[in-house]
């Protein structure tokens, strides 16, 4: 939670409940979840909203609130996440971690209060930066956005450009073929965008499926190497 007083502490109940029911791993605390009314100001909301959109692109996932600093997280969630981000980008990546090792995520409302905002950034250089971040993320984990879809996008307008081209050149109207050449290159150039989203994202699924596999041991071992026995020898004795 945030230290300027802007969370409520009564509401880290609300956010620990469900790990302790095994209903989640992750527990976000939202302010506009099933879009309810707050005092959030507007330009802040217009900034929040394109981050959420950016965020779940990424991620895969539907959060309400991505920029979140309000969270209750299950000890053996630890080895999920890179803490790679020493900024206010940490949130959404913290998410992209969390979807990429498939941790079970749940929302609460939570409340919030903007009269104690002690931001040393503005909003707009807060939006940026953690736009920048991700969509870093997204190129190394949706190569598909970020090269395959505007490569594709590429070689559509150097075919439409080349057949006009080519036709004026029979036609007798151009009798150049340097434009027909040059949208040649750029269909080639398209093509090589879109096969590398394609090959990047097979790279990016192999990742995710290692990193997900370690993640899941690691969980595994920390289980076996906790000593149940004598748990369960207080529990018959009372202590």
């Amino acid at each position: 939670m945030d230290s300027d007083g802007q969370h409520n502490p009564e509401d880290i109940k609300k956010l620990v409940l469900p790990i302790e029911n095994g209903e989640a791993d992750l527990v976000n605390g939202s302010r506009y979840l099933n879009r309810k009314k707050n005092d959030t100001p507007a330009y802040r909301r217009v900034g929040q909203t394109i981050l959420d959109k950016a965020t779940n692109i990424g991620s895969g996932l539907n959060i309400t609130d991505s920029q979140s600093g309000f969270r209750a997280f299950a000890a053996h969630t630890l080895p999920a996440f890179r803490f790679s981000s020493s900024n206010i980008g940490i949130e959404s990546e913290m998410l992209m971690d969390a979807a990429n090792t498939e941790l079970r995520i749940k929302e609460v409302e939570i409340g919030v209060r903007y009269d104690v905002d002690s931001s040393t950034k503005g909003p707009v250089g807060h939006g940026l930066e953690v736009l920048m971040k991700i969509i870093n993320e997204i190129e190394f984990k949706k190569p598909l956005y970020y090269f395959t879809l505007p490569g594709i996008i590429v070689i559509i307008i150097g075919l439409v450009l080349g057949f006009n081209f080519f036709g004026e050149y029979l036609a007798g109207t151009n009798t150049s073929l340097a434009p027909t050449i040059f949208a040649t290159l750029l269909t080639c150039c398209g093509g090589f965008l879109a096969l590398t989203g394609i090959i990047l994202d097979s790279m990016s699924r192999m990742i995710s499926r290692l990193l997900n596999t370690s993640f899941n041991n690691q969980t595994n071992t920390k289980f076996q190497d906790i000593d149940f026995s004598s748990y369960d020898e207080n529990q018959r004795t009372g202590k």
